[in-house]
């Protein structure tokens, strides 16, 4: 598919245009930072791209506000007494200095256990804490998967997880390939459930059209609550987000 990536300013916001061979213009704002995008037909000129951004101008407005509200968290140090999430849970870490290997245990429902090496940098207890979020997300994929390939009526070839900087989630539809940020292992179990939906469903639709949320509808008809759930949670302060 060809595309033509460009920018423009609206009322002093930037939008991003991506022009692509397609019939219908579809509008997005994102978190973290109400980023606003525009995917257009290729024949569609500046002109009437401002007049649909103009249009909607007090929806994205709207957008950019709540997401400027919600709640981020502080650059994590790594050191006891520091809040950490966990399937939308908040626990209060401890570090424990010792022999062995580095390792994460949840103690109660409110304590979470980082087990290091003495002398241990905030880097290398992120990275320990980062191999158990990954763990724990990896784990919880096969049954996902289980429930919800047969209700889509086609199997996902391969699940992968990565930091993403801008999204939630990604795939590739003719690979049947999914990628799922590692932070939603920190987020509560329904926004991982509609995130990998999400990118099943645009193993189907590949654009946001009145198909996708057709299929999206029937699928999982909580997918919005789902959907607005995650962009309540609190985000890291190194901006990942869907």
């Amino acid at each position: 598919m060809t595309t033509d990536r460009s920018s423009i300013q609206v009322d002093g916001i930037p939008v991003e245009v991506v022009r692509k061979p397609i019939k219908h213009l579809y509008l997005g704002v994102y978190p973290p930072g109400g980023r606003v995008r525009v995917s257009a037909p290729a024949h569609l000129d500046d002109a009437a791209l401002r007049l649909a951004v103009v249009s909607r101008l007090g929806w994205i407005r709207r957008k950019q506000a709540r997401f400027r509200e919600q709640e981020r968290q502080s650059r994590r140090e790594m050191v006891t007494g520091e809040s950490h999430y966990f399937r939308g849970r908040r626990y209060r870490l401890d570090v424990v200095e010792g022999a062995g290997p580095p390792s994460v245990r949840l103690v109660n429902r409110g304590r979470m256990e980082l087990r290091v090496r003495p002398g241990s940098d905030p880097e290398a207890r992120r990275r320990a804490l980062g191999a158990w979020y990954r763990k724990q997300l990896r784990e919880s994929i096969p049954a996902l998967l289980a429930k919800w390939e047969p209700r889509a009526g086609k199997a996902v070839s391969e699940v992968r997880i990565k930091r993403m900087k801008t999204l939630w989630g990604s795939c590739n539809p003719s690979a049947r390939r999914i990628w799922l940020n590692l932070e939603l292992a920190k987020k509560p179990p329904s926004c991982l459930e509609f995130v990998l939906v999400h990118e099943m469903v645009h193993f189907f639709e590949r654009h946001h059209n009145e198909r996708f949320f057709a299929r999206m509808d029937a699928l999982m008809p909580s997918w919005r609550r789902c959907r607005d759930e995650l962009n309540r949670a609190p985000l890291a302060n190194e901006d990942w987000s869907y």
